[in-house]
């Protein structure tokens, strides 16, 4: 290899006419804009697809012959002009969803959203999954809602990696290396040309990374990328080479990166966020640098400067298990930030509680409790998952009943434009109010499906069949090839899959818990249902397994070598190296989609809510996004939403399975069968309406990002404004308040409850009078509340009790005691449980819930 002394960027050779072309291809609005996608296409049909849908490769590998000839071609000008004023206008509105709501801010804040990887579209393979996909969701729909927002994330020299199977089905990875001059990204330069560059703290060095910028609509995305000249050991260009890739030493050092330095290249860009999302706690560090940089600025010790850029930070988990968390040992924790932690004015010992997690015999530093103790704010991304969250970080919040743990749920959605199929967007544009397309939240707007006549529908959806089957006979025969596959088998490929069969969908990541390989577990049962004359069923399977999930790959290869099975193999498919491209193809032509995790261990998913806006149906364990979405007009579920201990695992499959079995046999089958007269399904085409009319209105990042900015950006921007302008007072004020109530709690006890009666009658009031001492706390510092509820069979008060406030009756008494009182009405009889509990009160608390601070009777 010989190391250049410089480089030179080589750029495309655009006709004047055609200069915007560019401005075209490295806005990432045409992801999700099907006029320009064709706009491309019609450039050089058959280069959009070799480069893989890149409109910045295709225009450097484009004949100067072509581009003079579509010069003249009048009817390709008026496309590319009606495409560039459609971009133009896009960009140019200041009448936004967020104008509407917060115009009248003088200060509108800059959000920042963190995550580790952003999936926008295929040609930037920045992404792994669901993860990544819905970070992209999450931008494109705070661009077309005028949110000031940025993304920040790093920038991956091999991305994830592209899977191919070897003769025995067994997954191999292939790191194709990303040529960052033919891929939608700017480097970010200073004034004077050079590329603006940040460092972060390594052992015994600094680390140094350059700033790339991707457009995705009206947002900026800034991704770091550590392979320059700068970094002279080859580990610190290599950093960020893959995503998910390396050992914990690689894992930690790219979360450093991205948590400090991507604080840092916000600031060399001159943003100074207001508020910061983690999506997921990967980027926890970031709260670390603003801390501070807050210290350095403002002259604070760490913990007011803590309490008020936790203000300002929202946290969003995805982890519904605790094998799956980010954590390291506290070795690794000493090797990277003994002289941050002195920086920071604080010792080791108060460096790890801000991570501390027991783990049994032993601790590690979790980046997920990291986040929440810096946080204002935590959610998650189901109404169930916000279930399994709170009583998975109950123990942070101790005597705090697990339905007040203080994490909520904002349920992922996607963004429809980008993955509702071209012909069923011009069919909603025939039929329901244009404005599915810029207020998808609206139910008025989605109950225009009814308008569709049923033969439209089904023909468009039957098109799309058609597309899904030849493209998956095209991929097969390619892979197939390549694995050097004999010719009859790669003949074969031409005939598998049958247009006109009820087709089902799985495709995601290949954990264990998905259960990829659950509808094979009887397979005789399984080739019966395939191979019915009258009615054929075919499955397409697709899914990436992590490179060290050993479980996961073998799973692949025995789905790969089922579908080998003479009896299977036309109606059985597995495609190789998962993708935004195959996803969409899948999601816009399946019939069904399919989903089977171990309830409750999908956090949301997001793949069956794609196939929503396409028509398709959902058939899925009740376990995610499908726990609340879920009803009998819209889908199937596979069980009652019942949950197993892992011990019984082999039982759980047997018997979800079954009813997975009996579901397509008795129900699914028979339905997409039941032809009329005219030869539509009809049963079938009015559950295909009833989830786009039910589910389309709110399983959508229109919809998500809107709650997220209503609920956690906004009152954390305002809450963090009231404490920071035009001086820091009000925020240091509140730290020495809340100083004062953690010294003084340990003294704050309920000395007596006394009910007015111990039995009374339905509809009958009872007074409960509680005496409670404060020490040097006054009842303006707390709240005390009554608690009250049912019994269960230990004589608790049951989850779901009911809290009230309880009024202060007396000034302090000689003993530092104060009486409150409340009055309780029960409507129903039984026996019933009482308690008061007092809790810290102040207008800037996020929460009344602050670890430590709860005290009972």
């Amino acid at each position: 290899m010989v190391r250049p002394v410089t480089t030179v960027n080589v750029i495309p050779n655009l006709p004047q006419q055609l200069s915007r072309l560019h401005d075209l291809a490295y806005n990432l609005r045409w992801a999700w804009d099907h006029e320009t996608v064709l706009l491309f296409r019609r450039l050089d049909p058959d280069l959009w697809v070799a480069t893989g849908r890149n409109p910045v490769w295709m225009l450097g590998l484009v004949s100067q012959e072509r581009l003079n000839a579509v010069c003249d071609d009048p009817a390709f000008l008026v496309h590319y002009n009606r495409v560039l004023q459609s971009l133009d206008n896009y960009m140019s509105t200041t009448n936004t969803w967020f104008k509407q709501h917060y115009g009248h801010l003088q200060n509108p804040p800059t959000i920042a959203y963190f995550s580790m990887e952003f999936g926008i579209t295929e040609c930037l393979q920045n992404y792994s999954g669901g993860l990544g996909v819905l970070s992209g969701d999450h931008l494109k729909s705070a661009s077309d809602l005028g949110l000031p927002l940025v993304g920040v994330g790093l920038l991956y020299q091999e991305g994830y990696f592209q899977q191919y199977l070897n003769a025995d089905g067994y997954q191999q990875e292939n790191y194709p290396i990303n040529d960052y001059g033919n891929m939608p990204v700017t480097l970010q330069r200073a004034a004077d040309g050079d590329p603006i560059k940040i460092s972060v703290p390594m052992p015994g060095r600094d680390l140094y990374a350059q700033i790339w910028k991707v457009q995705v609509g009206r947002v900026a995305l800034y991704l770091l990328d550590s392979n320059i000249p700068d970094n002279r050991l080859e580990e610190d260009r290599n950093l960020t080479d893959r995503l998910y890739g390396g050992d914990r030493r690689t894992r930690i050092r790219q979360e450093v990166l991205m948590g400090i330095g991507g604080v840092r290249a916000l600031e060399a860009l001159g943003l100074r966020p207001s508020i910061t999302h983690m999506n997921e706690g990967h980027s926890a560090f970031l709260a670390l640098e603003r801390i501070r940089l807050l210290m350095v600025e403002q002259g604070l010790n760490f913990y007011q400067a803590k309490e008020i850029v936790a203000a300002s930070n929202i946290f969003t988990t995805h982890t519904p298990v605790p094998a799956g968390l980010e954590r390291f040992g506290f070795d690794l924790i000493d090797e990277h930030f003994t002289g941050y932690y002195r920086a920071l004015g604080i010792s080791r010992d108060e460096f790890l509680n801000l991570g501390r997690e027991n783990m049994g015999d032993y601790q590690l530093f979790s980046m997920a409790v990291l986040a929440l103790r810096v946080s204002s704010g935590a959610n998650g991304v189901a109404q169930l998952h916000g279930m399994v969250s709170r009583r998975m970080w109950q123990w942070i919040f101790p005597n705090v009943p697990e339905q007040e743990v203080p994490i909520q749920a904002v349920t992922n959605g996607v963004h429809a434009l980008t993955w509702v199929s071209p012909e069923m967007s011009q069919l909603l544009d025939r039929y329901l109010d244009p404005a599915w397309r810029t207020e998808e939240t609206r139910q008025d707007v989605w109950d225009g499906v009814y308008q569709i006549p049923d033969a439209e529908l089904w023909r468009t959806h039957e098109r799309r069949r058609e597309r899904l089957v030849a493209f998956a006979r095209e991929r097969l025969r390619t892979q197939l090839e390549r694995r050097g596959a004999p010719k009859h088998e790669i003949e074969e490929a031409e005939e598998v899959l049958n247009p006109d069969a009820l087709t089902i969908g799985f495709a995601r990541r290949f954990a264990t818990y998905k259960r990829a390989t659950l509808l094979m577990r009887d397979l005789d049962r399984l080739k019966s249902i395939l191979h019915d004359p009258q009615r054929p069923v075919q499955i397409i399977f697709a899914g990436k397994a992590h490179p060290h999930d050993q479980a996961g790959k073998e799973f692949i290869r025995r789905i790969v070598n089922i579908a080998r099975d003479p009896d299977l193999r036309n109606s059985l498919v597995f495609l190789e190296n998962y993708d935004m491209r195959i996803a969409r193809s899948l999601v816009q032509g399946v019939d069904v989609w399919l989903n089977t995790p171990q309830r409750p261990k999908e956090a949301s998913g997001t793949s069956g809510m794609k196939v929503i806006y396409n028509g398709g149906l959902n058939c899925s364990i009740l376990d995610g996004w499908w726990a609340e979405g879920f009803t009998p007009a819209v889908g199937w579920a596979i069980g009652n939403g019942e949950e197993y201990a892992d011990s019984d695992s082999e039982q759980q499959d047997y018997i979800e399975s079954e009813a997975l079995y009996n579901l397509l046999e008795q129900d699914i089958i028979p339905m997409f069968y039941n032809r009329s007269r005219d030869g539509l399904p009809r049963e079938w085409i009015a559950k295909m309406k009833a989830s786009m009319r039910i589910l389309g209105p709110y399983f959508n990042t229109r919809r998500m990002v809107q709650e997220y900015t209503d609920m956690y950006y906004m009152p954390s921007y305002q809450r963090t404004a009231e404490m920071t302008l035009p001086t820091l007072e009000k925020g240091l004020k509140f730290y020495n308040w809340r100083s004062g109530v953690e010294k003084a709690w340990s003294g704050v006890r309920v000395r007596k409850v006394e009910p007015s009666a111990t039995q009374a009658h339905v509809g009958a009031e009872i007074e409960v009078t509680a005496v409670v001492h404060l020490g040097p706390l006054t009842p303006s510092d707390v709240q005390v509340q009554l608690y009250y509820g049912k019994l269960n069979t230990r004589g608790e008060i049951s989850t779901g009790g009911t809290a009230i406030e309880m009024k202060p009756q007396n000034s302090k008494t000689e003993n530092g005691e104060y009486t409150f009182k409340a009055k309780v009405r029960y409507n129903t009889s039984g026996e019933r449980g009482l308690s008061v509990r007092v809790l810290p009160k102040h207008d800037l608390l996020p929460t009344s819930f602050v670890p430590g601070l709860i005290t009972w009777a």
